[in-house]
């Protein structure tokens, strides 16, 4: 489990592809010291296991997970969220994230808003019984508040708003219009969903 409050952005070194899988190779200067192989971390988002004693952090990515994730469409050198799975000493300063994404959004506008950025998000409209104004909503490994949410006939549309230093402190200072992000829903959420389902 994770927090979804981002300790380092790192850089992606490496890529390998393995067949159907791929090795993941990631520089974050100084967070492999504090962690140990078979570690779980989460990669913009995506709970992955630390491999080997190495200066780098290096994940193995199955098939199942790039057929969920964008991970097969990152390049080498693109920033990316990093976060260790959390501690019963961990400050709980975000909402619980899984790490197991449930699908992706995309970057429809940026708008400045005073000293803050506004982010416009659109997902599938299968998104939109488990988004709420005010709730929680984890994109790319950071939790998030939603300011207001849009229902059409085929899309969510959600916005939030990003203060300076989560700008700064995560890889969000370089997402653009049109960039596709990892989306995962609130476990709270998606359990009252299930629940009415089976009611």
């Amino acid at each position: 489990m994770f927090t979804g409050i981002i300790q380092q952005v790192g850089r992606i070194r490496h890529i390998e592809r393995t067949g159907e899988d791929l090795s993941l190779t990631v520089e974050a200067p100084g967070f492999r010291s504090r962690h140990d192989a078979g570690d779980s971390i989460a990669v913009n988002g995506v709970c992955l296991t630390l491999l080997d004693e190495a200066d780098d952090l290096r994940f193995d990515v199955s098939v199942e997970t790039l057929s969920r994730t964008l991970i097969g469409e990152y390049s080498v050198g693109q920033a990316v969220n990093l976060e260790a799975a959390l501690l019963p000493t961990t400050p709980l300063g975000g909402h619980l994230v899984s790490g197991h994404v449930d699908g992706v959004a995309t970057v429809d506008r940026l708008e400045p808003s005073a000293r803050s950025t506004v982010f416009e998000f659109v997902a599938g409209r299968r998104f939109a019984r488990f988004i709420a104004e005010k709730g929680s909503v984890c994109i790319d490994g950071i939790s998030l508040t939603v300011n207001t949410v849009v229902d059409t006939e085929d899309t969510v549309r959600l916005s939030v708003n990003i203060v300076p230093h989560t700008l700064s402190h995560t890889n969000l200072s370089a997402r653009q219009a049109g960039d596709r992000v990892h989306l995962e829903i609130d476990l709270v959420a998606r359990y009252l969903a299930r629940i009415q389902d089976l009611a």
